[in-house]
C-alpha cells in the first residue's frame, strides 16, 4: 500500500502522531465498515477505521443466513475482518468519535481521546441503536429469546410457544413468516395501534391466535432464568418460550451533525435512517454511509456487502479526483510529513541497540530504512560507514540532511516507499537497519522482501520494534495508531527462517537502553540481527 514507514516511534511523538492523515476515516467497525474498509485498502488507499466496540448484534450468540459462516459467533467474524483489514495496512482504533468537522477540502474527525484523524472521505458505519418496546424485563431476553427478526433468528424458535408484540402497524406485516415458524403463536396487538380489519380477518381465518388491545405489562420468568410468559396489562398471562418484537430504531448520528448529515423517518415509520443513494453518498459530499445506519432489515451478510459496495465507490470517487488533478496524493506522506512538521520528535541519539549490534561489524555501506529524523543513521556516518537514509517523508530526510550538514558528514538521502517496487538497489548494501520502521501490512509482505533483498551476501540485517505485548497492555495502547497493521520483527524472523542462505543471529527482547528515542511505557526492545549467507 501507498504508505510508509519512519523510525522514530509513534508513541514517542505523542503531539504530533495525536493528528493521523488518511484518504479515508471509516467510523464503525462492524460488518460494513470493515467491509468497505477491506475494499479501500485493496485500492492502495489509507484506511483508518474508529471502533467503539458496541455492535448492534452483541447480545446474540450467532448469526445466520451469512452464506459459507452460517451460526458463526459474529465476534469471530469482526475478529477475522479486522484481521483481513489490517493485512492490508489499514488501521483499526479502538474509540469513539465524538464529532466531525470539515476543514479545508478535509474532513477531521474528533475523537475522545483528544486524537484527531483528517481525511479525505468519510464512511458512516456506526449502525443503529434498537429502542426496546417498554416492557417490564424484557430486556434481559433480548438476543435470547426475544428476538425481532425472523430471518435472523426465527429458525431457532420453530414450534416454539412464540408470542408477538405488535406495537406499530407494520408490525403485522411479519405475521405470516411467523405462522410458518410455528402453530404455537399468538399476537397481541397493543392499545391504540390502527390495524386494517381485513388484514386482521385474514390472520384469524388462517388459524393465527390475534389478541386486540392486548397490551403486554412484563416478561415472567421460571426458576431457571428462562423466559415463561407474558403478563398483560389486565392481569392475563400468555405462556410463551420465546418472543418477537419491533423494536423502534435510532441511527447513531450525532457526531455527524456538525456537517449537516441529518437522519430522515424511514418509510416503514419504526424509526430514522441515514438516506443515500444507490454509492451509498449522503446528502454531504465527500461522506457515505454503509450498513444498517442506511436500512435497519439489513442483516449481517448484507451489511457486509452494502460496505463492499460504497467501499467501491469510495475508492472510485477518490480515483477520479485525483485522475482530474493529474496527482497522485499520498494521505501516508501527508502524515508522516505532519509528524516531522513541528519540533523534532526525539532525541536525535542513536537506538542503543543498534550500537550494540554493529559494534563488531566491519565498516561499508548502510542503509537505514524508516530513517525518520537520522539518528542512526548520522551516527552511522560518524563511524565512517557510507551511509544512505530512506524515508517515505521528505520533511524528514530534510532533517537528517540539514544535521549531516552541520556535522560535516556525507548522508545519501532517498525518497522511498518500502512497499513501493524495488525502492532499495538490490545487494547494495552491508547492513541495512530498520529500527522501529512503520512498514503497512501486505498480504504478500513485500515490504519485508524488499528490506532483506537490499542487503549484500556477507551483510547484515538489524531490526529493532517494540514488544507488541508492551503495545497491546489497554493502559498504554495509543489512542491514534495501530501496531497490528504494519509489519512486526517476526514477519522478518519468519520470512528469514524459511529463506535459503540466511542466519539469524539474534532474535531477542532486551530492555531498552537509557537515552533512547522512545516513549517511556516502550520499555523493552525486540532485537533481531540477521546475516546473509549467498
Amino acid at each position: 500500500m501507498d504508505h510508509g514507514h519512519h523510525h522514530s516511534d509513534p508513541a514517542a511523538s505523542a503531539a504530533s502522531a495525536d493528528v493521523r492523515h488518511c484518504d479515508v476515516a471509516v467510523i464503525g467497525g462492524s460488518a460494513a465498515g470493515l467491509a468497505a474498509a477491506l475494499q479501500l485498502g485493496r485500492q492502495r488507499r489509507s484506511v483508518i477505521v474508529v471502533d467503539s466496540g458496541e455492535p448492534r448484534n452483541a447480545p446474540a450468540a450467532h448469526m445466520h443466513s451469512f452464506l459459507g459462516r452460517d451460526g458463526t459467533d459474529p465476534a469471530e467474524l469482526l475478529a477475522a475482518g479486522r484481521t483481513e483489514v489490517r493485512s492490508y495496512g489499514g488501521e483499526v482504533l479502538s474509540g469513539r468519535v465524538v464529532g466531525v468537522r470539515r476543514d479545508d477540502g478535509s474532513f477531521v474527525v474528533e475523537l475522545e481521546s483528544g486524537a484527531s484523524l483528517v481525511a479525505r472521505r468519510i464512511v458512516v458505519a456506526t449502525g443503529l441503536v434498537d429502542e426496546l418496546p417498554d416492557v417490564a424485563a424484557l430486556s434481559e431476553h433480548w438476543g435470547g429469546a426475544v428476538i425481532h427478526c425472523p430471518f435472523c433468528h426465527g429458525y431457532e424458535v420453530r414450534d416454539q410457544r412464540l408470542v408477538q408484540l405488535v406495537t406499530h402497524p407494520m408490525g403485522l406485516h411479519v405475521v405470516p413468516l411467523l405462522r410458518q415458524l410455528t402453530q404455537r403463536l399468538t399476537v397481541l396487538i397493543a392499545d391504540g395501534v390502527e390495524l386494517d380489519g381485513a388484514e386482521l380477518d385474514a390472520l384469524t381465518a388462517g388459524g393465527v391466535d390475534v389478541r386486540v388491545g392486548a397490551t403486554a405489562k412484563q416478561v415472567v420468568t421460571d426458576g431457571d432464568g428462562r423466559l415463561a410468559a407474558v403478563e398483560l396489562a389486565d392481569g392475563t398471562r400468555i405462556e410463551a418460550d420465546a418472543m418477537l418484537v419491533g423494536p423502534r430504531v435510532h441511527p447513531r448520528a450525532e457526531p455527524f451533525a456538525g456537517l449537516g448529515l441529518r437522519p430522515t423517518a424511514h418509510a416503514t415509520g419504526l424509526g430514522e435512517v441515514i438516506e443515500v443513494d444507490a454509492t451509498g453518498a449522503t446528502a454531504v459530499e465527500g461522506v457515505f454511509a454503509a450498513g444498517s445506519i442506511t436500512d435497519p432489515s439489513q442483516q449481517v451478510l448484507p451489511a457486509a456487502a452494502h460496505g463492499s459496495r460504497v467501499g467501491g465507490a469510495v475508492a472510485m470517487s477518490l480515483a477520479v479526483e485525483d485522475l482530474r488533478d493529474a496527482g497522485r496524493p499520498s494521505s501516508s506522506v501527508a502524515d508522516w510529513d505532519h509528524r516531522y512538521s513541528g519540533e523534532p520528535i526525539w532525541s536525535g541519539n542513536p537506538n542503543g541497540s543498534l550500537v550494540a549490534e554493529v559494534a563488531d561489524l566491519a565498516i561499508g555501506r548502510a542503509l537505514d530504512v524508516g530513517a525518520g529524523e537520522g539518528g542512526d543513521a548520522i551516527w552511522l556516518a560518524e563511524q565512517g560507514w557510507e551511509v544512505t537514509a530512506s524515508d517515505i517523508s521528505s520533511r524528514g530526510l530534510d532533517r537528517v540532511r540539514a544535521e549531516a550538514e552541520r556535522r560535516g558528514l556525507s548522508v545519501t538521502c532517498e525518497l522511498a516507499d518500502a512497499n513501493a517496487l524495488e525502492p532499495f538497489a538490490r545487494g547494495g548494501f552491508d547492513l541495512v537497519s530498520a529500527a522501529y520502521a512503520s512498514i503497512p501490512r501486505t498480504p504478500d509482505r513485500r515490504g519485508v522482501f524488499n528490506v532483506l533483498d537490499a542487503v549484500a551476501p556477507g551483510g547484515t540485517l538489524v531490526v529493532l520494534s517494540h514488544d507488541l505485548e508492551a503495545m497491546h497492555d489497554p493502559e498504554h495502547q495509543h489512542a491514534s495508531f495501530d501496531p497490528d497493521a504494519y509489519i512486526h520483527l517476526d514477519d522478518f524472523a519468519a520470512v528469514i527462517e524459511a529463506a535459503p542462505g540466511w542466519t539469524i543471529e539474534v532474535n531477542e527482547k532486551r530492555p531498552r537502553p537509557a537515552g533512547s528515542a522512545s516513549a517511556p511505557q516502550h520499555a523493552d526492545d525486540r532485537v533481531l540481527r540477521a546475516r546473509r549467507m549467498r
